[in-house]
């Protein structure tokens, strides 16, 4: 009877008469004590705290509570919500900063209608950043009872992650053409976010290590890499094309290719890459180096610079293990190029100013280092007819191979002395 006189008149917090029996005293922000007047019926039926403390023989009609100037106003939203019928409390929640507030002061004074209701609220509506933060400091603290707020960032299983993971590098990927008006806001936003994906996580690696993951993102460059010599080809083969349009749809496909750069290293596929690399180079060049395209395309053209660079320097320092034939033909096919379009984009920036399109200082040094390892790594007879190209060419300051020269010196000297002792070895081996 008592409960249901309640809901029909019900009180207010810090209304005087009407069996306000109990004072709650608050220290408020300047630390001055703040008396409310209440009532004991509705705290003890809404909270297990006040209900044990009014049972105890000494406590009177007065109940102390400590707070600190940040949770004070936290203090005062319990009291009234104590006094809100229990339909009514989750729509006065209007905030996650103070949703997150009152649910500390619930869990402390056992309001369980309004731990539920504070819940509730807290899993349903968005979270700013900060609030995230704040909310994952509170349920630490809270335990159990709030992991339900949770829900939307706790881990998910294998499948799943390798679902969206999947499908997260085939629209990155455009193997499933993304819609306009936003196809390429949305591919971009999906290439980050596969980026992101593959940072240290524990995880991860068990995805990207997963056959099928694997096999998308394979078939997933090589047409790229098909797609990407089938445009390039059309610029010798169609006599109508735009070529401003179609240097910029060239470049949307090094792009792609660029980022793919990025992420197989970190999925133990680079060598993928760098076998369609080279594997389409010839083309590549055959095209780029045709007479039409002479003055054209310098965008492309260093585009391609700075991918091969790429390829370069994962093989020329062993991160990605090639036969000596793959090796050779990869820098014979790339190193003539180089060597030409260098002083010729260095030329048109002197000429033009604002020429946007040179090798900078570090892709040249990248290029460099990354050649001059790689011609070491092959075999003697390879470098010999490296080195007699490159004497005998115009350009022959840059790439610099002097230094591997050096080097190619030294060893064909003192091959024979070196080598001696191992086919003395050798025949020993033989004669036992």
């Amino acid at each position: 009877m008592e409960n249901a006189s309640i809901i029909a008149k019900p009180c207010k917090l810090g209304e005087l008469g009407r069996k306000n029996d109990t004072i709650i005293c608050l220290k408020n922000k300047e630390a001055k004590p703040e008396w409310f007047y209440s009532h004991s019926s509705i705290l003890a039926n809404r909270s297990k705290y006040f209900a044990h403390q009014l049972s105890l023989p000494n406590t009177g009609n007065l109940i102390e509570l400590q707070c600190s100037e940040f949770n004070y106003d936290h203090h005062i939203k319990l009291l009234k919500l104590l006094y809100l019928p229990s339909h009514l409390i989750l729509d006065s929640l209007n905030s996650v900063a103070s949703a997150v507030g009152v649910l500390e002061l619930a869990v402390s004074f056992q309001c369980e209608e309004i731990i539920q209701c504070c819940i509730q609220y807290l899993e349903a509506v968005p979270w700013e950043d900060k609030e995230e933060e704040q909310i994952l400091k509170s349920v630490s603290k809270l335990g159990p009872v709030a992991m339900p707020i949770l829900a939307r960032i706790e881990p998910v299983d294998f499948t799943a992650t390798k679902n969206v993971f999947v499908s997260a590098v085939r629209f990155a990927m455009s193997i499933n053409q993304p819609c306009p008006p936003f196809g390429d806001e949305l591919k971009t936003s999906a290439q980050e976010q596969v980026e992101y994906m593959l940072g240290e996580d524990e995880e991860l690696p068990l995805v990207t290590a997963d056959d099928e993951v694997r096999s998308v993102v394979i078939e997933g460059l090589s047409k790229l890499c098909k797609s990407f010599e089938d445009e390039l080809s059309s610029l010798i083969s169609d006599p109508n094309l735009v070529f401003e349009t179609a240097e910029e749809k060239l470049l949307h496909s090094l792009s792609d290719l660029e980022w793919m750069c990025n992420i197989l290293p970190k999925m133990d596929l680079m060598k993928d890459f760098v076998s369609n690399w080279t594997e389409i180079s010839a083309n590549v060049l055959g095209v780029v180096e045709d007479q039409k395209l002479d003055f054209l395309m310098w965008g492309l053209k260093i585009k391609l610079i700075e991918i091969t660079a790429k390829v370069l320097d994962a093989v020329g320092y062993g991160n990605v293990i090639l036969p000596s034939p793959y090796r050779a033909m990869l820098l014979n096919t790339w190193l003539p190029y180089i060597r030409k379009i260098k002083p010729i984009l260095d030329s048109k920036g002197n000429e033009e100013t604002g020429f946007p399109y040179k090798m900078d200082d570090e892709l040249c040094q990248s290029i460099e280092g990354a050649i001059v390892s790689l011609v070491l790594s092959l075999p003697s007879n390879d470098q010999a007819d490296i080195f007699a190209d490159w004497m005998k060419a115009d350009q022959i300051r840059y790439p610099d191979l002097s230094e591997a020269f050096e080097v190619w010196c030294f060893r064909t000297k003192s091959a024979k002395r070196r080598l001696e002792g191992l086919n003395k070895v050798d025949n020993a081996t033989i004669s036992l």
